[in-house]
């Protein structure tokens, strides 16, 4: 792994390496936006739509040179920005970024990624409505404890083992994503990586578990009733299924340290958002408190521990791999980075060169509209990823978490559902949709296209959402 960790930087290091050399140990003055062009934002939109379009139209292309793309959409921001503000400031705002924001957002995905890969669910059940909607049920309520991620990767091959001997499954696998993979990862910062920046922002752990709390019960108890309705009917129209090939066998787990682990992760967690020693380090300029830094060093120690103390056939059979987190990483780079200046405009208002986004979810008398930051927020995370979609959306709103808890709590709670519920909108809404789907044809599913997904998304999903506009979202 380490010499795949060196090809992940490597791009970017030498680029780093002269803007530190020559960097400013002082604090940096703020963005000033004002002035800034809509053509600072290209960057940003160029990565994301990479990242939507170009796994689709040229597959090889994508997954044998993704880094240099991130790479090159990230040196669109920074060289021109150089040039504009000195080296000194960029490094700046880079060092910023990445000890505020990306080192501590990559080592908690590491964390999950690593703890979740660790438990492997044994055994065989044969699949029933009553069974497949209790399993549903189950993911949807870890997926908020060990992230969609994990719940995920922990659960799919369970669930489409007990029911591979059906001709009719493809629905079981499109619910687990709508449920599993997304709208269950809604309630703490550990389910979905949108809701971990928040924190990251200033969000207390448990407002998404109370704000949210009312929306994501509703959402379940729909989709879970709906799913249990339509599995009945394919199960019944069924009648007597092939013999199963993999028959009924006692259900068992494999790395159970790790879920001791994954309590410890939340614990970690937990204590940087309550403990507030008041110790500040100043690296370069930019303060970093000790609670975070703690945060960071207990995951990091959390996943050497899991690693240490899991057998690798568990991981084997779990069909670990670092690619997805080494790819994360990398595009995540790319996303911090070109996502400064965005926010920047953003944070300009009415000032700024996207003001007609801010008007646009605004009232008359200035004051949010919810309903429209939970549209835009879940549209664009509906195809774009849906973690800086909320950093945008939330910066739009106010960018200031005590005032987004307090007077405009109506506003984050729709940037938040927008952001996590609506990723379910397509494949490459959230990263665990098109793993998930991966997964599923490797196993003999056979997975409806792109646009087939789709329309499945909209006869089920956007009726939902609808309704949960009128009642949450309206005011």
């Amino acid at each position: 792994m380490p010499h795949r960790l060196f090809r992940t930087a490597a791009p970017v290091l030498p680029l780093a390496a002269l803007l530190f050399l020559v960097a400013a140990p002082a604090e940096a003055a703020a963005i000033d936006a004002r002035g800034m062009s809509i053509l600072w934002v290209l960057p940003f939109a160029g990565i994301l739509l990479s990242i939507a379009l170009l796994p689709l139209l040229t597959p090889n292309l994508w997954h044998h040179h993704f880094g240099k793309i991130s790479a090159f959409w990230a040196a669109c921001f920074i060289l021109p920005f150089a040039l504009r503000d000195g080296t000194g400031a960029t490094a700046h705002v880079l060092l910023e970024v990445a000890l505020h924001e990306y080192i501590p957002f990559i080592i908690l995905l590491l964390a999950l990624f690593t703890v979740a890969g660790g438990v492997r669910i044994t055994g065989n059940l044969n699949g029933s409505p009553s069974l497949n909607t209790a399993m549903l049920l189950f993911g949807t309520v870890i997926a908020s404890w060990m992230g969609t991620t994990g719940a995920s990767m922990l659960l799919i091959r369970p669930l489409i083992r007990a029911n591979d001997n059906r001709k009719h499954n493809v629905h079981v696998v499109v619910f687990f994503i709508f449920l599993v993979s997304n709208i269950g990862g809604s309630l703490t910062p550990l389910g979905d990586p949108p809701l971990f920046l928040g924190f990251l922002k200033g969000v207390d752990f448990f407002w998404t578990t109370s704000h949210l709390f009312m929306p994501t019960l509703v959402s379940t108890v729909v989709l879970l009733g709906l799913f249990y309705a339509i599995d009945s009917y394919y199960f019944r129209k069924e009648g007597i299924v092939p013999a199963d090939p993999t028959p009924d066998s006692p259900i068992g787990m494999q790395g159970g340290v790790n879920l001791v682990l994954l309590a410890a992760i939340v614990l970690a967690v937990l204590m940087s958002g309550t403990w507030k020693p008041g110790i500040v380090f100043n690296l370069f300029g930019i303060d970093v408190e000790l609670q975070n830094l703690a945060r960071d060093i207990a995951l990091l120690a959390i996943t050497f521990a899991s690693l240490k103390l899991t057998e690798a056939e568990t991981r084997s059979g779990n069909g670990f791999t670092w690619g997805p987190i080494l790819e994360v990483a990398k595009l995540f780079a790319a996303i911090f980075i070109t996502i400064i200046p965005a926010i920047a405009i953003l944070r300009a208002g009415k000032d700024g060169a996207l003001s007609g986004l801010v008007a646009l979810a605004s009232n008359p008398d200035g004051t949010p509209n919810n309903a429209m930051y939970f549209w835009l927020a879940g549209s664009l995370s509906s195809f774009l990823d849906n973690a800086p979609t909320y950093l945008v959306f939330f910066n739009m709103a106010s960018g200031d978490a005590a005032t987004l808890m307090g007077p405009l709590g109506a506003t984050l709670a729709a940037v938040s559902a927008g952001a996590v519920f609506m990723g379910a909108n397509s494949y490459i809404g959230n990263a665990p949709n098109f793993m998930v789907k991966a997964i599923a044809e490797e196993m003999n599913v056979k997975m409806p296209s792109f646009f087939g997904y789709m329309a499945w998304s909209c006869c089920i999903l956007l009726p939902l959402f609808v309704l949960l506009t009128f009642l949450f979202f309206r005011t």
